[in-house]
């Protein structure tokens, strides 16, 4: 066979590959998820590495952080930069691995860590997961989180490959899979989730007793695990239960974590008893879900009131009046606002602005 022919066949074979490798590409990006009409946390994940870097605050955890805590209240008040790494049951074990992959980018000062998820001891679900996981970017530290998450009917593969996990989503695509192919829409305020409409707490379930409340080895060593890097990396560990009453927080789970942040010499506050006496939270106003998460009204609360307590129980230094971060956070200032009156609007068209926090 003469040269030529070999040259044709073998840019003929690479071209083949070369489509075959695009068309996958399309497929998956076509298929996966966009999470924007349905389970849209799963986008904050992903948000995060456009405002990664500079932030001297970082939380980690479920929907307890991402709800309940306002990065901008937090500037605005006293020049704290901070950001949110949270999905929704973001098990410990995801926390973790999102300090780790947080630390490919920047140092933080201090790493607040929600303790709620120390109640699950193996994982939940392959749904959970994949908001935990899918946006993290692709790094040993990912391989790792997907391997401590998995259920036993998940695969490795799917991960790598999400297109053997969606292929059979024809069914589910919408208008919204063309429109966001390439980008999705910005959901977080640096991971905070805003929520301005108000359900007020009217019922809380009685707490039914459990058999055992110690909590898993697993948890206690992904505990240790956080404790160690953030020691390693010269960083503060505070650890907080956020003041939403529905998952009920026991008192003998409380009474674990004060002894673990007794021992290590840690700090540890539950927002719980002081949520209405200090904090100032209003449960017939400050949550749009009966007690499950905060409003904005409520974050802005806690958000006012953790600042003060970061300010008293750390070495953050205050950076307003940096030109270069002014600017940066007024125009984060600028949108959190907008999405706030949006908002506003929204409910007024659908009858529903009683309770505004704005009023």
């Amino acid at each position: 066979m003469n040269k030529k022919k070999v040259v044709k066949i073998i840019a003929a074979a690479l071209c083949a590959v070369l489509v075959l490798v695009l068309a996958l590409w399309f497929l998956q990006r076509l298929l996966t998820p966009k999470y924007i009409d349905k389970n849209e946390e799963g986008l904050l994940v992903k948000e995060y590495y456009d405002y990664a870097g500079g932030n001297d605050v970082l939380f980690i955890g479920d929907c307890e952080v991402y709800s309940n805590f306002s990065p901008v209240r937090l500037w605005q008040e006293y020049g704290i930069t901070s950001a949110i790494r949270g999905s929704p049951q973001q098990l410990i074990w995801h926390s973790y691995y999102m300090l780790e992959d947080t630390l490919r980018y920047e140092t933080p000062k201090v790493v607040v860590f929600n303790v709620l998820s120390m109640k699950y001891g193996e994982p939940q679900s392959e749904a959970y997961n994949r908001l935990a996981l899918d946006g993290m970017k692709w790094s040993s530290v990912k391989l790792r989180a997907v391997k401590a998450s998995m259920t036993e009917e998940e695969s490795l593969l799917s991960y790598v490959f999400p297109l053997l996990r969606f292929h059979s989503r024809w069914s589910d695509l919408r208008s919204e899979d063309l429109k966001y192919f390439f980008n999705t829409r910005q959901l977080s305020h640096n991971g905070y989730v805003m929520r301005i409409d108000v359900q007020p707490v009217d019922y809380i379930p009685r707490a039914e007793p459990l058999a055992d409340y110690s909590f898993a080895d697993t948890c206690w060593e992904y505990l240790d695990k956080m404790k160690d890097l953030c020691e390693k990396n010269g960083i503060q560990l505070v650890l907080i239960k956020a003041p939403t009453l529905m998952p009920h927080w026991y008192d003998e789970w409380d009474e674990q974590i004060v002894k673990y942040a007794s021992d290590n010499g840690l700090c540890y506050v539950n927002t719980l008893p002081i949520a209405e006496s200090e904090i100032g939270i209003d449960y017939t106003a400050d949550t749009f879900d009966a007690g499950q998460h905060l409003n904005l009204s409520g974050a802005e609360k806690l958000s006012s009131w953790f600042g003060a307590y970061l300010k008293a129980n750390t070495a953050l230094p205050n950076h307003r009046g940096e030109a270069d971060l002014e600017l940066k956070w007024s125009e984060k200032i600028d949108r959190y606002y907008e999405m706030a009156d949006a908002q506003a609007a929204q409910l007024e068209r659908d009858g529903k602005l009683s309770g505004y926090w704005g009023d």
